[in-house]
């Protein structure tokens, strides 16, 4: 009976956590739009049209233009410079991974407490913060949704764990 409560316990821990992490994020974007409506416009314009306030990709450069036909087809070296690359500027996805990383981070932070080794979180919290360093470090947005992401998840693995421990598993 108690691998039964354990399942449970996983899989609501790791899956459910999922719409209570999306939910805390969106309670974050709302509160950061009334604070921004609160003082006025933000110094760019308000919250709303801020494509870094909840976003999980950088903002969009517009590719330069196809060449129109073949005698035009190789682009001078200064239209060259000044085109961004697409592929290493526009819509790069910030924080990949991150839904199947929580899930996982989830399953091992309840994991941990249902097997009485809650050390075991620090070594994930420990994976996952030198795994996303250099991204972190680059983008503030990043960070943010890196650290609201991480407590919500671990805070709600624990609860998950903790309430199993103490009626099901006693």
């Amino acid at each position: 009976m108690n691998a039964l409560w354990i399942t449970l316990a996983l899989l609501t821990a790791g899956f459910v956590g999922w719409p209570v992490t999306a939910w805390v994020f969106r309670l974050a974007r709302t509160i950061d739009d009334r604070a921004d409506a609160g003082s006025g416009a933000a110094a760019g314009g308000d919250a709303a049209e801020d494509p870094s306030a909840d976003s999980t990709t950088d903002p969009d450069i517009q590719p330069a233009a196809e060449p129109a036909g073949p005698d035009t087809a190789t682009p001078t070296p200064a239209a060259a410079a000044a085109a961004p690359s697409v592929e290493t500027v526009s819509s790069v996805r910030i924080l990949r991974g991150g839904a199947i990383i929580g899930i996982l981070e989830r399953f091992a932070v309840c994991l941990a407490i249902l097997a009485g080794q809650p050390v075991a979180i620090a070594y994930v919290v420990a994976i996952k913060g030198l795994g996303r360093f250099a991204e972190l470090k680059a983008t503030p947005v990043a960070a943010e949704r890196f650290i609201i992401g991480t407590l919500t998840s671990m805070l709600w693995a624990a609860g998950v764990a903790a309430l199993a421990k103490v009626l099901f598993l006693g």
